[in-house]
């Protein structure tokens, strides 16, 4: 059965088993997992996130509920006659295909994007299909380039023939077919400003490397490619991000998975994941203490947060990071780097890191 069909397949029993309660006079209700932290536990086996056994109920006769299922209704129709048609939905347009107001009443379905979002998400968790399988994406917001060979929906793609902007990753990569794959490891950057300075020195090619970016957290998109590539072709994923506590939090999303996305971690995560910088030592080490910049007190409560998380707490390394964050009271960009020279980071920074092999896991 194609993935379509098993797609629609889940959506028509979800609606069975609803007109089911209907015909033996019971009030609707869907059950779902829980998705929050006290239903997430980090296995240390596998050494990613997963989502607990705690169901939760969303109950039609109960005006506490009945928003949020009419909702979720809603969003399951989008997808089903999505699927039907064979064509795909950015959230935003979710969103507004669902955005009116309710029959009879002065309330809007929905009044902001974050409740179809949040439905969409509850859907892959009652259907065991990603958003993607169900024809829904998110925005385009990530750039690679390689020398690889891809095929993408018949077409031949090199991304190293994509010239200053990259090949643009999409928010479904499963239907890539890799032609050809030439690299010893991937580096992953949260900015892309970044990538930009390592495409323009042509360090993929000098370093026999793929490289790809996105605009601060990564997407699902580019977490499913990095595993891929990881699980496909073997290739190590380092991770260069800001020495800050969001850029250590973009790491741990990458090897572990998310809280909020703790049912799609056999699909994103990647446990072998290395962070390569930047780091206390860079700054140390490369004389950056004037860079630095002040932390804000929102900063300081969420590194008290994720330090306490358990795939960091017992981490030696990562607990030393964050204590010199707080005794500094600071943080730092990559791009502090430039401080050394426009091209200090593609041609001494990060060759060296990488051949010491200066990760922190």
């Amino acid at each position: 059965m194609a993935k379509k069909e098993k797609s629609g397949e889940k959506l028509r029993e979800l609606g069975n088993d609803l007109v089911k309660q209907i015909n033996k006079g019971k009030g609707p209700v869907i059950n779902l997992p829980v998705r929050a932290l006290s239903n997430v536990s980090f296995d240390k086996k596998s050494r990613t996130l997963v989502l607990g056994n705690k169901m939760a109920q969303r109950i039609f006769f109960n005006v506490a509920h009945a928003k949020k299922f009419l909702q979720t209704m809603e969003v399951a129709s989008v997808s089903k006659n999505l699927l039907k048609e064979g064509k795909h939905a950015s959230l935003r347009d979710v969103f507004y295909m669902i955005k009116r107001t309710i029959p009879g009443t002065k309330v809007n379905l929905v009044d902001d994007q974050s409740e179809s979002d949040s439905c969409i998400e509850d859907l892959e968790l009652i259907t065991e299909h990603s958003r993607e399988k169900l024809n829904m994406t998110a925005n385009k917001m990530g750039s690679v380039v390689g020398n690889v060979t891809i095929l993408d929906r018949g077409d031949t793609i090199q991304w190293n023939k994509m010239g200053s902007g990259g090949y643009s990753i999409p928010s479904t990569v499963e239907e890539i077919e890799f032609k050809k794959v030439n690299a010893k490891y991937v580096l992953y950057m949260e900015k892309a400003a970044v990538w930009e300075r390592l495409n323009e020195d042509r360090f993929w090619e000098k370093n026999k490397c793929i490289i790809i970016s996105s605009q601060g957290q990564t997407t699902r998109g580019i977490r499913r490619l990095l595993q891929r590539l990881y699980e496909e072709f073997r290739l190590p994923i380092y991770v260069l991000a800001d020495w800050d506590i969001y850029g250590a939090y973009i790491y741990s999303v990458i090897k572990y998975g998310s809280i909020a996305l703790a049912h799609m971690s056999e699909h994103m995560a990647i446990p072998t994941v290395k962070y390569l910088g930047i780091t206390y030592d860079d700054i140390e080490k490369y004389g950056l203490q004037k860079h630095l910049i002040k932390m804000k007190d929102t900063d300081k409560d969420r590194i008290k947060q994720v330090a306490s998380y358990e795939w960091f707490k017992d981490n030696k390394d990562w607990q030393r990071q964050f204590e010199m964050m707080k005794k500094l009271d600071a943080k730092a960009e990559i791009q502090a780097l430039s401080a050394r020279g426009i091209s200090f980071i593609t041609e001494k920074y990060l060759p060296e890191k990488i051949k010491n092999k200066e990760f922190i896991e």
